[in-house]
């Protein structure tokens, strides 16, 4: 099984830069939940830009406040307030999140680039197999397994999803995200097979 650990990579590097961020943002009376709220606004925003045909400057702006996932739970962690309901919203709000940045890319494709039925289809796999990536591992962690496998994690969906906004590959990255979100989710099932096997 592989277990691709770009994501863990990245955010051991940028740990103390983050955790600058959150720390500022906690001197400014912040709470956790609070920034959790005001990245699924910048997700948002950044789909809204999108929407209305602005590609690079969507995806620079998920360059920017991408981050703002793991600033919450740094955050969390700093002011000792880590809790269920932390967890819960923060889940809840990058599922919002998701769907805010596939609805603008949809409108951008089909107002902007006279999208059809196969764009259709892909952003709709592509947002499926987002939602079924972060469902299989929660359920799974409800159930007592580990569930962190895959190829395609949230992290590799928002950092492929930024640079190809930027530099305009917007149908590579939507294939990208459509094909390896479920090979990520076959994965995951298979993973926690092995695990209730043993």
């Amino acid at each position: 099984m592989i277990n691709w650990s770009f994501s863990d990579w990245c955010r051991d590097w940028f740990k103390p830069y983050l955790l600058s961020v959150a720390r500022f943002l906690g001197r400014l009376g912040l709470s956790p939940n609070m920034v959790s709220i005001i990245g699924l606004i910048a997700y948002g925003a950044s789909g809204l830009v999108l929407g209305i045909g602005h590609p690079a400057a969507a995806g620079w702006m998920l360059a920017v406040f991408g981050p703002l996932d793991a600033v919450d739970g740094l955050l969390a962690r700093e002011q000792g307030r880590v809790s269920p309901f932390g967890a819960f919203l923060d889940s809840t709000v990058d599922r919002y999140a998701e769907f805010f940045l596939f609805l603008g890319l949809m409108a951008y494709l089909f107002l902007h680039r006279q999208g059809g039925l196969v764009e259709a289809a892909l952003v709709l796999s592509a947002m499926t197999g987002s939602l079924l990536v972060s469902y299989t591992r929660a359920r799974a962690e409800a159930l007592g397994f580990s569930c962190k496998v895959g190829v395609l994690t949230r992290f590799e969906r928002i950092f492929i999803f930024a640079v190809g906004l930027i530099f305009g590959w917007i149908y590579p990255v939507l294939v990208i995200i459509a094909v390896f979100t479920h090979i990520t989710a076959l994965q995951r099932i298979f993973h926690v097979h092995k695990q209730s096997s043993d």
